[in-house]
């Protein structure tokens, strides 16, 4: 499988890692001597089941250092230009290509490890594979990392950044008009789901495994949720507080 790391986007002075990022791209920000994204190369690059890597929203002059083929690929205008770009570039080298990993630039703390369990795992038919990561696994590895939980019959999970795409989903301009449309509206986000599956999200009356059937059925695609052992995969660096965590992670790894 070839991997595609989503490394666009300057924090704006809104964005509370504005400071750390000091002018350059959230990817590049230090941690414990290597930015951010070389973290996330150097998992992908010990990988045995990825062989090739395509960065999205980082000049080649970065030089992150890999012993697989990595290629650039300049911003595109927003998450979903960057992912289309990268599947379309994946394809003009093999149009062969079915599916993806897709990573964010800003999980520093997995390891090769984690991105083979990833690959292993995975049905060549499923349109969306989204890792979850559970409350008490989480809570277990990183204590402060202080995520978002969504809270099911049978289990209390946030989501993961290190995912399987098809590319046949990524052509469909159609669902991501209806994903993008309803992403930061509640309202539109319960019209899409259906208001019967949000109910039965809210009253805990619905197990993880019954809530991906029907939001599958509703938006008409093959989807699978993976619970992953690995609390990584949902350590994203999206505040101060988070990355001080992961600098202090990583500082003791590299010092071992």
């Amino acid at each position: 499988m070839n991997a595609i790391i989503l490394a666009g986007g300057f924090p704006t002075i809104e964005d509370p890692l504005f400071v750390a990022a000091n002018g350059q791209s959230k990817a590049l920000i230090d941690i414990a001597g290597k930015p951010m994204a070389q973290w996330v190369v150097d998992a992908i690059d010990g990988a045995d089941r990825v062989d090739r890597i395509i960065i999205v929203g980082l000049p080649a002059d970065v030089n992150l250092r890999s012993s697989k083929p990595i290629d650039y690929l300049p911003e595109s205008g927003g998450m979903l230009a960057n992912l289309t770009a990268g599947v379309e570039h994946l394809q003009s080298i093999d149009p062969s290509i079915q599916q993806v990993l897709l990573l964010s630039c800003d999980i520093p703390t997995i390891t090769s490890e984690m991105v083979d369990w990833r690959v292993q795992g995975t049905d060549p038919d499923s349109d969306l594979e989204y890792s979850v990561i559970e409350k008490e696994t989480m809570n277990a590895r990183f204590p402060t990392a202080s995520r978002s939980y969504v809270r099911l019959r049978d289990v209390e999970v946030c989501g993961g950044d290190m995912n399987v795409i098809h590319v046949r989903l990524v052509k469909d301009t159609s669902f991501w008009e209806q994903m993008v449309a309803a992403r930061k509206n509640p309202f539109r986000q319960a019209a899409l789901l259906g208001f019967d599956l949000l109910f039965l999200m809210l009253t805990r009356r619905i197990t993880i495994d019954d809530a991906v059937k029907r939001v599958s059925n509703r938006l008409g695609l093959k989807g699978r949720a993976v619970i992953s052992p690995y609390a990584e995969i949902g350590m994203d660096v999206d505040k101060p507080h988070q990355l001080e965590t992961v600098i202090s992670d990583l500082s003791q790894r590299s010092s071992n």
